[in-house]
């Protein structure tokens, strides 16, 4: 067995995995400023980016769910991987051969589940691939050709074909060295009598990516009349597929989701196929299962949707009837992106992938190019069941759509819907439409109710955060000043513990220029519980100072922390000399007033080093 990974290999994968490059490969980050970056955190449903990552210190944290470290943790955490396999998966990412302190080096085979899952699909993908070329694969080919797909196509997707045998794939990854309950956990294969059986046979084959472009499913398509399973057959669920957490090309579609602010979701595999090749490389697709709230939170990633409404979201269905009932179930979601939401539909019911046959690459883009707000769709295609030429069929319109304006939570756009649904009922009375939908806004249950305004912060606390900011971001800056601070200056439960860290690894006079080396070494003496967090909050929240005032403002923190007992003990003084009888207790009132007066020079001196400076 081997043993444990080298620390100089672990630091080696540190050095050699930009924490900016892999996370962004989850998730679009944003600069935002002072060199760090910013995202919608993956770990927690959130409509802000809180989600912050700074490339310089190799360090993330999330200041809404408190979720932070390095490049390894958040391979861990995003994976749901142990150390031991995170740091093998960024190994594999860089090239890099790992060595371990006993056993020299791992053999494949004691890589983690995971990790031996992925490569297991891997291998069955360029299996797959190969056997389209073959002379069985002819109905393969002919699908696609019929489809307007040609062969740099298929290999562009990695299309494949599995040969209509029971055991080829099985037979195949057994004799690259994986076992028969690898096959069959990782979905590739059934338990059959005497062995694992092929899960997919006679059938076209597309492989199913994650966002960081690793194979962990496949989807197949019926080509034979013998066949007598479903059109399409899914991987089923696995220790890597989830199909409710999977979008069809999203590792294709990420980084021109992320650039043009636009997501186009599409039924089909090969309906983002028509798209990506005739100009909408933006498109994804769902994996045998409706678009839902997983979805949403991959997308929302990229997409990075904030409440200025800058980018956009369009759903194409087919415009039979089954086309618009899946339409209106994406609006029961629409308001879970804080995004323009659209809707496009051929009016001959074409898909992307036949209208793309039948009328060009032109007509794809045009399709996409007329989609029409999902809030207006939905309101027209409840009214429309509904005739109209009555005034109890207009009643009964307004009834049934009242509930869905009353749902837009943008109070202007609301109004605006509000008198557009009563131009198309024909009522030509607003006063009446927007009561009948303040009526249905009324009925509604279940609202959340505000969160109560947080406290503002305690200036002396504020300063506290700061200071301890800059002595894990910016050491150098504070120098043995800092070390000095009694550690009575510090009140707030966090920064008593994180002060602490810091003295223990012996004050920023350890820091030497900062960075990397001075995080582990905080992070080696980081034992009291939620020690290790803090430190990872404290070296990734941002400073909020201009580059060229940082040695001022590290000056100002470092006075105002000094200022905070003296100001502290004066208060504590002048309440006691309040509280004594100067007649009475002349003695000790005297004394006490020295005291004050000795300590009100020393805030002076203190405030006048800091005016002069």
């Amino acid at each position: 067995m081997a043993g444990r990974i080298r620390d100089v290999d672990i630091a080696l994968v540190r050095e050699r995995s930009p924490i900016a490059d892999v996370i962004g490969e989850h998730i679009q980050l944003r600069n935002a400023g002072g060199g760090n970056l910013k995202g919608l955190c993956p770990f927690h449903d959130e409509k802000s980016p809180s989600f912050n990552v700074t490339p310089e210190r190799g360090m993330y944290f999330c200041f809404g769910c408190s979720e932070g470290g390095d490049v390894i943790t958040f391979v861990e955490k995003i994976e749901h991987l142990p150390f031991s396999e995170a740091v093998e998966r960024l190994a594999q990412r860089a090239g890099i051969q790992l060595q371990f302190e006993q056993g020299g080096y791992a053999p494949r085979r004691d890589h983690g589940e995971r990790a031996r899952l992925i490569e297991a699909h891997r291998v069955a993908a360029e299996f797959y691939a190969d056997k389209l070329l073959g002379p069985d694969a002819a109905p393969g080919r002919r699908f696609l050709s019929e489809r307007g797909f040609e062969r740099a196509d298929a290999e562009t997707f990695g299309v494949g074909y599995a040969p209509n045998e029971w055991e080829a794939l099985a037979r195949h990854l057994m004799g690259r060295g994986f076992t028969a309950d690898e096959i069959v956990k990782g979905g590739l294969a059934k338990q059959g009598r005497r062995g694992p059986i092929d899960r997919f046979r006679g059938r076209l084959i597309w492989p199913i990516r994650d966002a960081t472009g690793d194979v962990i499913g496949f989807g197949a398509r019926k080509l034979l009349d013998s066949d007598d399973g479903p059109k399409y057959l899914n991987t089923p669920d696995s220790p890597l597929y989830k199909k409710s957490q999977v979008l069809y090309g999203i590792d294709l579609a990420k980084r021109e989701i992320s650039k043009r602010a636009q997501a186009v979701i599409v039924e089909g595999y090969t309906d983002v196929m028509a798209c990506h090749l005739a100009g909408i490389p933006t498109a994804v697709a769902t994996c045998g299962t409706s678009f839902g709230e997983e979805h949403i939170k991959i997308l929302r990633r990229f997409l990075l949707d904030q409440a200025e409404f800058r980018g956009e979201v369009v759903f194409t269905f087919d415009g039979d009837a089954a086309g618009q009932k899946a339409a209106l179930r994406a609006f029961a979601d629409e308001q879970k992106f804080v995004t323009q939401t659209y809707v496009a539909i051929q009016a001959d019911g074409l898909d992307p992938c036949d209208l793309r046959v039948k009328q060009g690459d032109a007509a794809v883009r045009d399709l996409i190019a007329s989609r029409e707000p999902l809030f207006q769709f939905a309101i027209r295609s409840t009214i429309a069941r509904y005739d109209l030429r009555s005034n109890e069929g207009k009643i009964a319109a307004l009834d049934a759509a009242a509930p869905i304006v009353a749902a837009i939570k943008d109070a202007g756009l609301r109004k605006r819907y509000a008198i557009d649904l009563d131009r198309w009922l024909g009522f030509m009375d607003e006063r009446f439409v927007i009561q009948r939908i303040g009526d249905a806004a009324r009925a509604q249950q279940g609202r959340p109710q505000r969160a109560p305004k947080a406290a503002p912060l305690d200036p002396s606390v504020r300063v506290e955060g700061e200071l301890l900011k800059l002595a894990l971001q910016r050491p150098a800056l504070l120098g043995p000043r800092f070390d000095a601070l009694a550690p009575e200056t510090f009140t707030a439960a966090n920064h008593v513990i994180l002060h602490k860290v810091i003295v223990e690894a012996g004050g920023v006079a350890q820091a030497k220029a900062g960075g990397r080396e001075w995080l582990e070494r905080l992070m080696a003496h980081a034992h009291e519980e939620g020690a290790r967090a803090l430190v990872t909050r404290f070296a990734v929240e941002a400073i909020h100072i201009e580059a060229h005032a940082e040695e001022r403002y590290a000056r100002d923190m470092l006075i105002a922390a000094e200022l905070m007992p003296l100001d502290r003990a004066i208060a504590q003084l002048k309440s006691r000399l309040e509280r004594l009888n100067p007649v009475e207790r002349q003695q000790d009132y005297n004394k006490l007033f020295g005291e004050l007066v000795a300590l009100e020079g020393q805030r002076r001196v203190l405030r006048d080093g800091a005016a002069g400076s």
